[in-house]
């Protein structure tokens, strides 16, 4: 069955998926789970979704009143759904999708972001890239959290050059570990 939005403005609108084993949308259960986390601090949010797939985080996001979002996704039929998912629920004015390999990170011309979905195969190596160039790239706003979802038996570091682990939860074979700046940078960004 098809993904849903789970609250908000879009609740209850199912969202389009390519068929195969290529994309592994975020489960309800543990997209609720993040949002009961982020609670108010989605409303009016800069979002990056990186391996966005249908875009279900970024679009689940605007539907509890986040401002608007970048979808970085590779996988050419990903992107088909998740254009087709902004369509249906009418935010392309909102919605920016690029193709490019998201273990790159934010693209150039990009703004900070309040929150960073990240969402990459799991058994792969590209959860620590997109950590690491995340982290190089500066985009994570001073009080912005980065969300990384991967499975139970990969390894993330608590602390990189940049980044901080402040949480992490676990449900069933999936955790999802939030990142913020390391507390140096967070000070000098705002000097």
């Amino acid at each position: 069955m098809a993904p849903r939005i789970i609250a908000g403005r879009f609740k209850g609108r199912r969202l389009k998926v390519p068929r195969g084993p290529a994309v592994r949308p975020t489960t309800e259960r543990v997209r609720e789970a993040v949002f009961d986390i982020l609670g108010p601090r989605v409303a009016g949010a800069r979002v990056l979704d990186l391996f966005a797939g249908t875009g279900a985080m970024a679009l689940e996001a605007l539907s509890r009143g986040a401002a608007r979002a970048v979808l970085i996704e590779a996988d050419p039929e990903s992107i088909r759904a998740a254009n087709d998912n902004v369509e249906s629920l009418e935010v392309a004015d909102q919605v920016r999708i690029v193709r490019r390999d998201a273990r790159q990170g934010p693209g150039p011309g990009d703004d900070r972001f309040d929150l960073i979905f990240v969402d990459p195969p799991y058994g792969e190596t590209a959860a620590v890239e997109a950590l690491e160039a995340v982290g190089r790239s500066g985009r994570l706003d001073p009080d912005g959290i980065m969300i990384v979802e991967h499975a139970t038996q990969l390894d993330l570091p608590d602390v990189t050059k940049h980044l901080e682990r402040a949480d992490r939860r676990r449900y069933g074979r999936t955790c999802v570990s939030f990142y913020v700046r390391r507390q140096t940078e967070r000070e000098d960004s705002r000097r």
